[in-house]
C-alpha cells in the first residue's frame, strides 16, 4: 500500500515496512564525511611499571593519596587524538599502515578516612598500529574561503576519527614501594578507528524539514497528575531464556512455558 503524498509530512521517523514512501521531490548533492574503512581496538589495561603493552599501562596508578578509605568509581571518560602517521603499503593502492597516538582521560573518585569525597585525574597516553587500513587519498584538491563548523580548521581531506566507549572495571587502593597509598585502576575500553573522506553524495530528498507546529514550552503539569497517567512499572526483570526449538523466529509472538 503506497502512502498518499498529500497526507505525508516529511520528518525524521520510522518507516512502515508495509508501506512505501512517496517519490522524493528532488535529488540533492550533499557534502559529508564518508567512512571508507574502520576497525575496532579492544583493550583491558592494568597498572604495571615499565613500557606500556597491550595489557598494561604505567599511568594507571595515582599519585600518593592521603588517608584513602574506599574507591567509589570513575567518570567523565574522554579521548583525544594526538597524532596520525600514514605509511603507504606498496602494491596495495589506497591501503596504509596507520600509527595513531591518543590520550584517554578520566576522573576517579574515592573517599578518605574523614568521609570526604576526593578525586584523582588520570591521563593515559597510548599508541596503536593498524597494519593495513584502507585510507585512500582524495583525488580532487579543494579550496574555499570558509570551513564548515562541523569540520576542524586544520583538517585535510582525509580524516582519521576515534570513537570510544570506556569504563573503569576495577579500582584498588594499594601501598607502593615507598609506603604511600595509591589507587590502581583497571581500564577497559573499545575504540573504533575510522578513515573518512569528504565526498559529494547524491541522495533523494523531500525538500527542507518543516517547521514544528508547536513552540518549545516548559511543562508545568502537576507531578502527581503525571504519576497517575504513568503505567505501572515491571516488578521483575526480563528472563534470559533460550529458544525451545531451532526454527524459533524472534519476530513472531512467543509463548513462555513456566
Amino acid at each position: 500500500m503506497s502512502i498518499n503524498f498529500n497526507k505525508f509530512v516529511p520528518r525524521p521517523g520510522l518507516v512502515n515496512k508495509q508501506g512505501r514512501l512517496p517519490d522524493p521531490s528532488e535529488l540533492v548533492c550533499i557534502e559529508v564525511p564518508k567512512v571508507f574503512d574502520q576497525c575496532l581496538i579492544k583493550r583491558c589495561l592494568v597498572y604495571n611499571e615499565g613500557p606500556d603493552t597491550n595489557k598494561t599501562d604505567c599511568e594507571l596508578r595515582s599519585n600518593a593519596l592521603a588517608d584513602p578509605k574506599r574507591y567509589l568509581g570513575s567518570r567523565d571518560f574522554n579521548i583525544k587524538l594526538i597524532s596520525v602517521d600514514r605509511i603507504p603499503i606498496k602494491r596495495n593502492e589506497g591501503f596504509k599502515k596507520v600509527i595513531i597516538s591518543y590520550v584517554i582521560s578520566f576522573y576517579a573518585d574515592y573517599i578518605d578516612c574523614n568521609n570526604v569525597n576526593k578525586t584523582e585525574f588520570y591521563e593515559i597516553n597510548r599508541t596503536d598500529v593498524i597494519g593495513k587500513f584502507y585510507c585512500p587519498d582524495s583525488i580532487a584538491e579543494t579550496s574555499g574561503n570558509f570551513t564548515p563548523a562541523a569540520y576542524p580548521k586544520d583538517m585535510d581531506s582525509n580524516i582519521i576519527k576515534l570513537e570510544m566507549v570506556a569504563d573503569a572495571l576495577d579500582g584498588e587502593l594499594v601501598e607502593d614501594s615507598s609506603g604511600n597509598f595509591v589507587l590502581d585502576i583497571t581500564l577497559g575500553y573499545y575504540i573504533i578507528v575510522k578513515c573518512e573522506l569528504i565526498v559529494q553524495l547524491l541522495i533523494p530528498a523531500y525538500s527542507y524539514c518543516p517547521i514544528p507546529d508547536e513552540p518549545c514550552e516548559e511543562s508545568e503539569e502537576n507531578p502527581c497528575e503525571i504519576f497517575e497517567r504513568t503505567p505501572v512499572p515491571k516488578f521483575y526483570p526480563d528472563q534470559n531464556l533460550e529458544p525451545l526449538f531451532p526454527y524459533y523466529d524472534s519476530d513472531e509472538d512467543s509463548t513462555e512455558i513456566l
